[in-house]
């Protein structure tokens, strides 16, 4: 990543646990400003006063969200948009996987948190990241979106019907990896880039709502948030990645997803249900 970040302004949701908050508290010692986009303003504290700690100055500050709530995602955006400052970066990292449920604006939950905030916080944040070019948006998206073999319109309007929630996560990281595409080509020379990420599977509060007996096997394969956090800081920092836009990155390298991430008709489509659903973002 970047060496020097002084004067860069990022947004990370999620970023009192995890990846997220490994994320933060790098970009802040590399001399970048980072707004802390979390719901708990108690959790992030801890964060912020270690971004204090280790920087020796205020590079953090807290903006209260809930992914799960267009109503709070948009009192978020208008806070944000209040200070007249750029956005060089949004790194939309918020998540949840194995819980079941419904969002308050009636969408599965995983779909609704996983994307449909995301998709509400960037479009909402839009015009501040062309005007802050060159920018980019980072989405923490996973492998799991190729197990997910397209997506069921119907049934993200639905509560959670699986008994795990994987299934619903694995449709929300394939909109994440087909969101990110449309963007780029929506945003294709305005100075904003785009970038889906792969994380690795990592051991954080992301997996807290598996059920027990899934959770210990699914630890037998995790690795550390600081490793999680690689890919994320490389396309959020590497200078090299300003000529490319929209790619899926593993490991810190683009690589190819899988076969409906590719579908850019499946794209089109995706973002007309979310545009509608949220009420914002142009025609695909």
């Amino acid at each position: 990543m970047a060496a020097d970040l002084e004067g860069r302004v990022f947004v990370v949701t999620g970023a009192n646990t995890g990846i997220g908050r490994v994320t933060a508290v790098e970009l802040a010692r590399r001399g970048g400003h980072v707004v802390l986009a979390c719901r708990s303003r108690e959790r992030t504290a801890e964060v912020l006063d270690q971004i204090r700690r280790e920087t020796g100055s205020d590079r953090g500050e807290y903006c209260e969200i809930d992914l799960g709530s267009f109503a709070s995602i948009r009192r978020a955006a208008a806070r944000l948009l209040a200070v007249e400052r750029p956005i060089h970066v949004l790194v939309n990292n918020a998540g949840l996987a194995g819980r079941r449920g419904r969002t308050e604006d009636g969408f599965e939950l995983a779909f609704g948190v996983n994307h449909l905030g995301h998709f509400l916080l960037t479009n909402l944040l839009r015009e501040r990241l062309i005007r802050s070019s060159p920018s980019r948006v980072v989405t923490v998206a996973s492998a799991a979106h190729a197990r997910a073999k397209g997506i069921d319109f119907e049934a993200v309007r639905r509560p959670t019907a699986s008994v795990t929630g994987i299934p619903e996560y694995s449709v929300s990281k394939l909109a994440n990896v087909l969101f990110s595409a449309q963007l780029a080509r929506q945003l294709s020379g305005s100075g904003v880039t785009t970038y889906a990420v792969h994380p690795g599977v990592v051991a954080s509060d992301l997996w807290r709502g598996v059920p027990w007996p899934i959770r210990p096997i699914l630890g037998l394969f995790m690795i550390s948030s600081e490793q999680g956090a690689k890919t994320t800081l490389h396309c959020a920092t590497a200078p090299d990645l300003t000529r490319e836009s929209g790619l899926y990155y593993d490991q810190c390298a683009p690589r190819k997803p899988s076969r409906f991430a590719r579908d850019e008709e499946l794209a089109r489509r995706l973002w007309s249900f979310s545009a509608e659903a949220t009420g914002v973002g142009e025609a695909p």
